[in-house]
């Protein structure tokens, strides 16, 4: 799932690229992903693109006519720029925006026209976008509700998190905290020596500022990373210098224990026993169901 880095590197350089284009034409072939009516996408025709940035894990591209498009890729979603339009036999894409570029070519030859498209990989199509007025993006529920942003200056986590909640689940919930997601909190918390499944409540007040500190290092140095690596056209897989994530099995980076998992049916909680969890090995779902 694109997370507070990958959504912001998104933003980035599609800001960089289209700042200052203008829509030729938008169409929503993935019916389902459009959440709006009012106003249609037609509406975007001619409009001039202000800028493109992002909200948690939304992405948000505004027009100078006051009108902004919202985006939530999901889990499976990528917002990608090309310079030549879709095919007829492209299954993916959910949502294409046809702009002319904000500069000409060289020697006065006239750009190719991009397109930026939604795709969206997989079965379940969640992705989805939606078509507002300027004025009425701060009151739009997936924003309204969502807690401070993690990244770049989130705020004191000791009175934030202090709920009875494990920390792997709190720091996933957008309404306490806004833009990270599966990956990066098993990152945050490895790096913070912390276990998943410690209560917020818990934290002292010097573990909280730890942890605030390194949610602000882990996610730094995870743009800082893009930042260095890519450049446009977006990749479909971005290269995500995760070191426990997806690392089950393999030595831990610090202490060279092995790297432990616990599965749940949607996703996983990546851990090191002995940095986080004092040895203990967090028991598995998987095992729990087969020995019932």
């Amino acid at each position: 799932m694109p997370e507070l880095p990958e959504v912001e590197i998104t933003a980035r350089l599609l800001d960089g690229a289209l700042r200052g284009g203008r829509i030729e034409s938008a169409l929503a072939p993935g019916i389902n992903a459009l959440k709006s009516f009012q106003p249609p996408l037609s509406a975007l025709e001619g409009q001039e693109i202000a800028g493109v940035r992002r909200r948690g894990k939304q992405l948000i591209l505004q027009t100078s006519g006051g009108l902004v498009l919202l985006m939530h890729l999901m889990s499976a979603g990528r917002l990608q720029l090309y310079d030549k339009r879709a095919g007829p036999r492209d299954r993916t894409s959910r949502l294409l925006v046809r702009i002319t570029p904000p500069s000409t070519g060289e020697g006065g030859a006239e750009a190719p026209e991009l397109e930026l498209r939604l795709r969206e990989f997989g079965s379940r199509q969640t992705a989805w976008v939606k078509l507002l007025p300027l004025a009425d993006l701060q009151a739009e529920d997936s924003l309204a509700g969502l807690g401070p942003e993690a990244w770049p200056d989130p705020p004191d986590l000791a009175e934030l998190l202090d709920v009875p909640r494990p920390l792997h689940a709190l720091l996933r919930d957008q309404h306490v905290i806004a833009g990270i997601g599966r990956s990066w909190v098993d990152e945050i918390l490895w790096q913070a020596r912390l276990s998943p499944y410690k209560r917020g409540a818990d934290l002292d007040a010097e573990e909280a500022e730890r942890l605030r500190g390194v949610i602000v290092a882990t996610l730094g140095e995870a743009i800082a990373h893009y930042e260095a690596n890519l450049s446009l056209p977006i990749p479909d897989k971005l290269p995500m210098p995760l070191r426990i994530h997806r690392h089950e099995g393999e030595p831990c980076p610090r202490c060279a224990a092995t790297l432990k998992a616990v599965h749940f049916e949607d996703y996983i909680i990546a851990y090191c026993p002995t940095c986080q969890t004092e040895g203990r090995v967090l028991k598995d779902r998987r095992l729990s169901r087969l020995l019932r």
